[in-house]
């Protein structure tokens, strides 16, 4: 790194070559920098002693670019807008008051949703921005403030964590469904009920088999009914009376209280995990990421409390 400091040129003169180069007038240039001529001649020739060759060809009162000058004002032009534009969003983030939460579309839309409002009343000069995506997105190398996940804090040993709900899984159908087919009696009656399965592409859920097990059923005979790779249009389908599916009691625990579902049978399955709100380690939070995390975590405790 010493060597490369030493073989590189120092960023004042690429600034002053750059204005020099793009004005092809270092009178020009000292004005738009704000130095004397000779101050920017000087910072010239300082560049074409240490890179061993001239940089411009100089006449009466105008200056041209060389070959050599050509070619590396070009890649000290393209090097430097690079560098100012990274800066410009590195300050830019240090203002900015949004905050990028990712998550499931399952968990935006039927957690985060319908707390939004609150969310506005609580926090109104911050801006969320909500990411979805079917598979977890890597939340570090995204430059991602904020993630929700399922499942322990071992199975993420890079990121801090906070609880936001336990993963307790219940089964539900809407009020019309019932009146149609009638309340299930038991865990094993509802067996032969028209089941709504989750095929989850990516993260692994809880299905209907591991369910039935966990109420001492032998779920082999359930009924195989309808078939989807996504909880929101789960869900969708059994507000809509098409059967019975199971329910993560936290995004669903507003559809259950507003009555467009009922649980049905009292077994609920309490699988150890959890969903919890994840930021990589070492990275510190910004004010208002805080603050949404402690929102997060306060809304979770509200519903599970």
């Amino acid at each position: 790194m010493d060597n490369l400091r030493h073989l590189l040129p120092s960023a004042g003169n690429l600034i002053v070559f750059e204005a020099a180069g793009r004005q092809l007038s270092f009178t020009k240039a000292a004005q738009e920098l704000g130095m004397t001529q000779a101050a920017v001649s000087y910072a010239i020739r300082s560049l074409e002693t240490q890179l061993g060759t001239l940089l411009f060809h100089r006449a009466h009162r105008a200056v041209s670019l060389t070959e050599a000058g050509r070619r590396f004002h070009a890649d000290v032009t393209l090097g430097l807008s690079h560098i100012r534009k990274s800066a410009e969003d590195i300050r830019a983030r240090g203002r900015s008051n949004t905050v990028t939460l990712a998550a499931s579309t399952a968990f935006a839309s039927l957690w985060m949703l319908p707390r939004l409002h609150r969310l506005r009343d609580e926090l109104p000069d911050i801006d969320l921005r909500i990411q979805t995506a079917d598979r977890d997105l890597d939340i570090r190398n995204e430059n991602i403030e904020l993630g929700v996940r399922g499942g322990r804090p071992e199975d993420w040993p890079d990121y801090d964590s906070a609880l936001i709900a336990p993963e307790v899984i219940e089964a539900v159908a809407s009020t019309a469904y019932i009146e149609k087919h009638g309340m299930p009696e038991s865990v094993a009656h509802l067996t032969q009920h028209r089941l709504i399965h989750l095929e989850e592409p990516f993260r692994s859920a809880c299905d209907w088999r591991q369910w039935f097990i966990s109420a001492g059923v032998n779920g082999v005979t359930a009924n195989r009914g309808l078939a989807i790779n996504d909880y929101v249009l789960v869900i969708q389908a059994v507000m809509e009376g098409q059967g019975v599916a199971l329910s993560w009691q936290h995004l669903t625990e507003q559809l259950v209280t507003s009555g467009l579902l009922q649980k049905v049978t009292g077994h609920r399955l309490v699988t150890g995990g959890a969903f919890h709100v994840i930021w990589p380690k070492g990275r510190p939070l910004s004010a208002q990421t805080e603050m949404v995390l402690n929102w997060l975590t306060k809304e979770g405790l509200d519903v599970s409390g």
